[in-house]
């Protein structure tokens, strides 16, 4: 437990802070209350329950960054749908070309016109020629292992310890005192996974030469930063490291940057030079609307070909009958040349900077032992005065309940961060303003905790 933090003051501000809940929002109960007779655990999918809230905050409607409740509460949203809505809202381009596209055709399974300028924007912005699209980064993830097993012949692949990689189950797997398990969560996976997957602490370059030393590993599947438990920056070094023992091991690299894109027009990689065999991206490549896409360098590509070239046709296992429809496409085109440039990045940046030394501010100011953190446009803080390093020492010093009574102190205040974590993104319709407000939230809300 921090020092100047105690558990009382935190038992005192969540009791305080679900009452105010339950006062402010009377229709999100009892539209809670109906949905709960026909959807599972009463939400249309179940992790939306996994804010705290005592019951789910029902949203009317969201532009920008503002969002309205069903019980017409105004709130600022840093959360952006977790990166889905990195952009805003409904921004206004985006919107003007769904408007459009709805007039000619959803899907056809047949390219349109737009496969063309898209392929070619996504090998310019993130530096890979080939590319698929998929509906989830999920999806895409998974179509990524299965071409890695193909053109390796190698079963297993290696994740890092705290990772999230969507809904694939052989990511599900993590340290527990230094011993690999599945992770106990995970529901339904009928296979031992420890026979699939190899799991590592990120930036331990040790444990990683010795897992892909035996030469049994397709690929490595890793975010170039951590962002699912705190976000953990890898070492000064690591990247390079990391490509040169893929390399030696004849090891396939493949980056996920669903969530690291808020770096920059081509993500992480570009920004820092990286160099991997394949990259996936998903959420906000088409602006919220489910899309993602996977790409992959000339000689991954040369391997597939070789691999399929030798194949008999058949049911692939990759792919389903939505993925590279003509609306994905559509979408893609617009948020690749309106949103993915430099111009459009540069100011979301130094708003992100203006918001990670203003949470620096506060911290120091009230001798809270916490951290902040930036990678581009997105912005972090944890509760603990040191940064991990790796997914196992972040796993530890996060601390759920001072979490949860600054999620719902700020939330009663009519701003949004992400549940899961503290991660506030910056996009075109934020302004100092809204930073400001979030900023002095924070500063307000440590006062009463301290």
């Amino acid at each position: 437990m921090p020092s100047r933090i105690t558990d009382a003051s935190v038992e005192a501000m969540l009791t305080r802070e679900k009452a105010l809940f339950l006062q402010r929002n009377p229709k999100s109960r009892a539209l809670s209350e109906e949905t709960a007779q026909n959807w599972l655990r009463g939400v249309p999918m179940h992790w939306m329950v996994d804010w705290g809230t005592p019951f789910p905050l029902f949203i009317a409607k969201a532009k920008g960054v503002d969002l309205t409740d069903a019980d017409g509460n105004p709130y600022v949203d840093f959360c952006l749908g977790d990166t889905g809505a990195m952009f805003g809202h409904s921004p206004k381009a985006l919107a003007a070309t769904l408007r459009e596209a709805s007039e000619d055709g959803f899907t056809t399974m047949l390219p349109s016109p737009d496969a063309a300028v898209v392929g070619r924007l996504l090998a310019e912005r993130f530096g890979l020629p080939y590319w698929q699209v998929t509906a989830t980064a999920s999806d895409a993830n998974r179509s990524v292992l299965r071409w890695c097993r193909a053109i390796t012949g190698r079963k297993k692949i290696l994740v890092f310890n705290g990772c999230y990689h969507g809904a694939v189950d052989e990511t599900f797997v993590g340290l527990d005192n230094g011993k690999q398990r599945p992770d106990p969560a995970l529901i339904g996976e009928p296979r031992d996974l420890n026979e699939l997957t190899k799991v590592v602490e990120f930036n331990d370059i040790p444990a990683l030469e010795a897992a892909l030393a035996p030469g049994d590993v397709a690929c490595v599947l890793a975010e170039p930063v951590m962002t699912n438990i705190g976000m953990v920056l890898p070492d000064e070094g690591y990247h390079d490291a990391l490509r040169r023992i893929t390399r030696a091991t004849q090891t396939l690299l493949v980056i996920d940057e669903t969530h690291c894109m808020s770096s920059g027009p081509g993500g992480y990689s570009r920004a820092n030079g990286l160099d991997p065999d394949a990259i996936v991206l998903g959420k906000p490549i088409a602006g919220g609307v489910p899309a993602a896409v996977y790409g992959f360098s000339d000689k991954a590509a040369a391997r597939i070909r070789d691999y399929l070239s030798g194949r008999a046709p058949g049911h692939s296992g990759i792919g389903t009958t939505l993925a590279g429809s003509k609306l994905q496409l559509a979408l893609m085109r617009t948020m690749l040349e309106t949103y993915f440039t430099e111009e459009a990045f540069a100011p979301l940046i130094g708003l992100a900077r203006r918001l990670e030394k203003g949470i620096a501010d506060v911290i120091i100011k009230y001798g809270a032992p916490w951290h902040v953190v930036r990678v581009g446009a997105r912005v972090e803080f944890m509760c603990s005065p040191d940064r991990p390093r790796n997914g196992g020492e972040a796993g530890r010093v996060i601390h759920r309940p001072i979490d949860m009574a600054v999620h719902h102190y700020l939330l009663n205040r009519g701003v949004v961060i992400t549940p899961f974590h503290n991660m506030m993104l910056i996009c075109p319709a934020t302004t100092e303003a809204h930073v400001e407000a979030l900023i002095q939230g924070l500063d307000h809300c440590l006062a009463e905790l301290v």
